[in-house]
């Protein structure tokens, strides 16, 4: 099926629109919609000046000038919508450098799946001593690294198990207790670790 559009078109993300790119276990970055291509940056920098006024060349000089002087502001014509999953410590550092417009899903609203960011042996390693927000690049010895994973695993295992018995329901939502009421999703969601997966739409300029 073909469609036809007056809208500008960008051929490179027309090629990856909506494929899912695979990352970490279960996560994965894909783009659903997006707006604008060079040509809505240049207009908007030349203000009085139509599509098709200039070379290409031309523009491509214009957008290396705007990034080199940090004139951004026309650069905010273009805009990418992604849908992203990832582990929830991930997604709170990511959103607390960046603004965007985010929409997220809802443990209030909904149960959270099972499913947990585990790292492999290999991606272990001991605190940095020279940056205090990094690891270093010493690697764990294989024992201590199967030491933390087994721990990972069973917490995360653990607190999943707990949430469900407070929330009073099984895998089909059924109640574990039928005496029992459950406690509210808002609240029971507080005992699960930061390492649980999330999902949410994510567009910025």
């Amino acid at each position: 099926m073909t469609n036809q559009t007056k809208r500008v078109t960008s051929q490179a993300i027309e090629e990856i629109l909506e494929k899912q790119f695979d990352v970490l276990d279960h996560g994965f970055i894909r783009v659903v919609d997006y707006m604008g291509d060079d040509s809505a940056i240049v207009q908007a920098a030349r203000v009085s000046y139509g599509k098709g006024t200039k070379k290409v060349s031309e523009d491509a000089g214009l957008i290396r000038y705007l990034m080199r002087h940090c004139h951004t502001t026309p650069l905010e014509m273009c805009e990418i919508k992604f849908h992203i999953k990832m582990p929830l410590f991930v997604a709170r550092q990511w959103i607390r450098h960046r603004t965007a417009n985010v929409n997220e899903y809802s443990a209030r609203y909904s149960v959270l799946d099972g499913e947990f960011y585990i790292p492999s042996a290999e991606q272990l390693s001991g605190q940095s001593t020279t940056n205090g927000q990094g690891k270093s690049d010493i690697k764990l010895s294989e024992e201590e690294a199967q030491k933390v994973i087994a721990i990972l695993e069973n917490d995360s295992e653990r607190c999943y198990d707990n949430y469900k018995l407070m929330l009073n329901e099984d895998d089909e939502g059924e109640p574990i207790n039928p005496e029992y009421q459950g406690l509210a999703r808002e609240l029971a969601r507080m005992n699960l670790p930061t390492n649980i997966y999330t999902q949410w739409y994510w567009k910025i300029d």
